[in-house]
């Protein structure tokens, strides 16, 4: 899969590793009073080699899928408890031909309780497909790419979905659409209803030399005025090299399918590259901007970035990596970032740390402080993991969860399968709204941890009428009088929070 890092990687940080001679101006400081706890390995038959982050649901457990392994070998959906407990829920290739899908990548759960999310490869046409899963394990196929002929719709999508609040779903294929551009295919942006009928938003590679962007790698984030932001892996105007192979773009895009790109990433048009290029993430913060990551470029060494950029598309970079002596801050984020509770933002590399190659867990305050959490394989032959590549995600208990893409206690893959870890930091509980927006009158779910008992759900201050419908979900309506901000549950063992402001639509 094309997030998996080879061994070149390696050798590439390497390289770096020891040609770092000099701290860069950005601190980063290590943390303590924290827990790490590998919550399970994968053994192959239950999964291997994960490249996805996992999502709470609203019963309070953790849903995730592995890239490969399982009953057919090409990948599952799986359950995990927050204590670790795993039951896999399905395996790809279930079906002749893998009409089901191969290759599973990021779930989302939709409004309606079930699960959405993209397959690699496989489906009717082998070029991948979307799916949706019950939380009882009934997978249903609702797309298959390349249903029209010469993949117009698009092929291989890597992201996950997004649920707009429109209700449909938004996501991009790597591959395929209208533009070929030097025997290759530039991606889509599509929109799927919940029943399957899928729309082509834009095919990249319309503009001369693809400077608008090629090979959306990730997904698509919904700002509150409508519009979709994203990234291209690939393309760009700016970029030094071969036309089509640039460095990569963030971009808007309108829900009827207007893109503006909002910033091309230069292959070294400034000495040392410090912007970064190549495959940038991005993840929209409280305070209105998007932060992301890149995998390369940045000072001293091109170990990649921690950058911010505003709506209209001026970018800052906050961070380098590889900035202390032997990358000991870690090298390569190749996923995107996720603000927790306090405000600053967590993330992974893939490489780098104190302990070689295999990657850290850090944090970074909105102003660019990097502080390094964990290094991982600091345990004998890497029982903790190697090379984290996903997001991670904090539950409603305060706590961080996420995936490796090697490592762990069984030793049917080579390098170990991939394993779950949840990292305690001390952050307390809070609750999450499933729907971050709506009209007065608008079912809203509310996820939290032992919620029975519940007294009180407020508004911004604006009581509502509220039923608990278990330990970890409440549902409720947005009450009349009520205003944008904070939602607060009463508890019994006190008051908790949102973790971001419910906007209230006019």
């Amino acid at each position: 899969m094309k997030r998996i890092v080879n061994a070149l990687n390696k050798l590439n940080w390497g390289k770096r590793a020891y040609a770092v001679l000099v701290l860069c101006a950005t601190t980063a400081m290590a943390l303590s009073a924290q827990t790490f706890t590998t919550l399970h390995s994968f053994d192959l038959t239950d999964g291997a080699y994960v490249v996805a982050g996992l999502v709470q649901a609203t019963n309070g457990d953790l849903y995730g899928t592995t890239g490969s392994g399982g009953t057919n070998g090409s990948g599952t959906v799986f359950k995990i408890t927050p204590n670790g407990t795993l039951t896999t829920l399905y395996s790809f290739c279930s079906q002749s031909n893998c009409t089901d899908g191969a290759g599973p990548n990021q779930l989302i759960q939709a409004t309606n309780g079930d699960f959405y999310g993209t397959a690699s490869s496989g489906g009717a046409n082998g070029s991948g497909t979307i799916f949706k899963i019950t939380p009882s394990a009934t997978l249903t196929t609702l797309y298959s790419f390349c249903s029209q002929s010469g993949c117009l719709d698009g092929s291989g999508p890597y992201a996950g979905l997004v649920q707009a609040t429109n209700g449909d779903f938004y996501g991009t294929t790597t591959g395929g659409g209208a533009n070929p551009f030097g025997g290759d295919l530039g991606g889509t942006i599509f929109k799927i209803t919940p029943s399957g009928t899928l729309t082509t938003l834009y095919s990249f590679c319309s503009q001369i030399g693809c400077a608008d962007g090629q090979d959306p790698l990730w997904g698509l984030v919904q700002a509150p005025n409508g519009d979709f932001y994203g990234t291209t892996s690939n393309g760009g105007f700016s970029c030094a090299g071969p036309p089509g192979h640039g460095c990569g773009t963030i971009f808007k895009i309108t829900p009827g399918g207007t893109l503006t790109t909002l910033f091309a990433f230069p292959l070294c048009s400034q000495s040392g590259c410090p912007d970064g290029f190549y495959d940038p993430t991005l993840v929209r913060a409280t305070n209105g901007n998007f932060y992301g990551t890149t995998s390369n470029g940045g000072l001293p060494t091109s170990a990649g970035t921690v950058f911010k950029i505003t709506p209209s598309g001026t970018l800052t970079t906050l961070y380098s990596f590889c900035a202390q002596i032997n990358c000991t801050d870690g090298a390569d984020p190749l996923a995107p970032l996720v603000q927790a509770t306090d405000g600053d933002f967590y993330g992974t590399t893939c490489c780098g740390g104190v302990n070689g190659p295999y990657g850290t867990i850090f944090k970074i305050t909105p102003s660019g402080t990097l502080a390094t959490l964990y290094t991982f394989c600091s345990q004998t032959s890497c029982t903790d993991g190697d090379e984290p590549q996903a997001a991670l995600v904090q539950a409603t208990n305060g706590d961080f969860y996420g995936t490796t893409l090697e490592g762990g206690l069984s030793s049917a893959c080579s390098g170990g399968c991939g394993t779950v870890f949840r990292l305690s930091l001390g952050l307390g509980p809070f609750v999450e709204t499933q729907t971050t927006s709506g009209e007065v009158g608008a079912v809203v779910k509310i996820l939290g941890t032992d919620l029975t008992g519940s007294t009180s759900v407020a508004f911004n201050g604006t009581e509502a009428v509220f039923t608990v419908v278990a330990p970890s979900l409440i549902t409720t309506t947005v009450p009349a009088g009520a205003t944008s901000g904070k939602v607060r549950v009463v508890t019994p063992s006190g008051t908790l929070s949102s973790n971001v402001p419910f906007r209230v639509l006019p």
